[in-house]
């Protein structure tokens, strides 16, 4: 398939109402290769086909500053229902791959995502946005950017919107993300993320395995999420949790706006290779609640304290882990007997050196 290269070709679009004016610029955006939108019934499948972006002048342009417009996704399908990609490969988008937008009962099965790691921003594999019903399983995806990334709105216009991303399934995938990571929610959550769960995940070589990331002025929040069965493959940081992610649609994001991150479990963490396998960084403001460790074993590439990284989190480890938890949180025996309760929530033990 030949994609026209020049963007003024590209038809334009209205900036996405949970965005404000524009994601990396204010007004129109560039449409995507594979645009729909007030749909029912949409099935994209082929045998292992190819759908190619040919991204490359568009990351060039980016980074030269010469467009004039967001970049668009290499699929976007907004306001649609019932929706199945399967059996195809998508590659080189110019920007996000594929971004389904306020959708429900989406399901993605066997597909592989390509992109370069590195020098091909923004590229992220799938980026779930104010959907609910949605699984994904049976991927494989390495890309630019984040391999999948669950969002809901930026800042005061995704507060407006007011559609959360919920009831969502990724399982049985395998990822790579040398740039950010395997697995996201944020940072762009102001209409609140929910009822996630992630399992059989495996992701390698990469920068962060799974990391959820918000800010001050977000509003919303992320709760009830799920981690089982997750392995760590030569992964530099395993498990991020961030709430300074200050990037902003513009200066009129509301600072009393303090999204709400709480109920996360992680059961059966394991891997190699992992030079800091715990970072959750909770603040005054945006403290981590309700967070529970167990079946956790990670070999470590870095001989050191201070690996399991905490700041203001409250939460628990049930059994033994390895490496041994932040003071932060409560430590219980197998059968879930309290055995010592932490005094020490809001201290902080981060070191971004490391």
């Amino acid at each position: 398939m030949y994609v026209i290269q020049d963007e003024k070709q590209w038809p334009l679009m209205p900036p996405l109402p949970s965005y404000g004016y524009g994601r990396e610029h204010h007004g129109p955006r560039y449409g995507s290769l594979i645009h729909g939108q007030n749909l029912k019934d949409v099935v994209i499948t082929g045998d292992n086909g190819t759908i190619n972006g040919q991204g490359q002048s568009w990351w060039k342009k980016f980074r030269q500053k010469t467009l004039n417009h967001t970049r668009g996704p290499l699929m976007q399908i907004m306001w649609s229902s019932d929706i199945v990609i399967a059996n195809i490969t998508l590659r080189d988008s110019p920007f996000w791959t594929f971004h389904p937008y306020d959708c429900k009962n989406v399901t993605v099965r066997n597909i592989t995502i390509l992109a370069p790691v590195r020098e091909a921003p923004n590229t992220d594999g799938i980026d779930p946005d104010s959907c609910e019903d949605v699984v994904i399983e049976d991927c494989y995806i390495s890309v630019g950017d984040d391999a999948i990334a669950i969002k809901s709105g930026w800042d005061q216009y995704g507060i407006a919107y007011a559609r959360p991303s919920r009831n969502i399934l990724i399982r049985n995938l395998i990822v790579r993300s040398m740039v950010s990571a395997g697995i996201s929610i944020g940072s762009e959550m102001s209409g609140g993320v929910s009822d996630v769960t992630i399992e059989n995940l495996l992701v390698w070589s990469s920068r962060r395995a799974v990391r959820i990331k918000t800010a001050t002025g977000r509003g919303g929040y992320v709760r009830h999420i799920t981690y089982r069965n997750i392995t760590f493959d030569n992964v530099r940081v395993g498990i991020v949790i961030k709430t300074d992610y200050n990037e902003h649609p513009d200066d009129d994001f509301d600072p009393k706006a303090l999204p709400i991150v709480k109920d996360i479990s992680f059961t059966g963490i394991h891997g190699q290779g992992v030079r800091v396998p715990v970072r959750i960084h909770g603040s005054e403001d945006i403290p981590i609640r309700n967070v529970t460790f167990r079946d956790m074993s990670v070999g470590l590439t870095y001989k050191k304290k201070h690996i399991f990284q905490c700041a203001f989190i409250q939460g628990r480890v049930i059994g033994s882990i390895f490496p041994a938890p932040c003071e932060n949180l409560d430590r219980y025996n197998e059968e879930g007997q309290l055995v010592k309760r932490s005094t020490a929530q809001n201290i902080t033990d981060i070191d971004y050196d490391i």
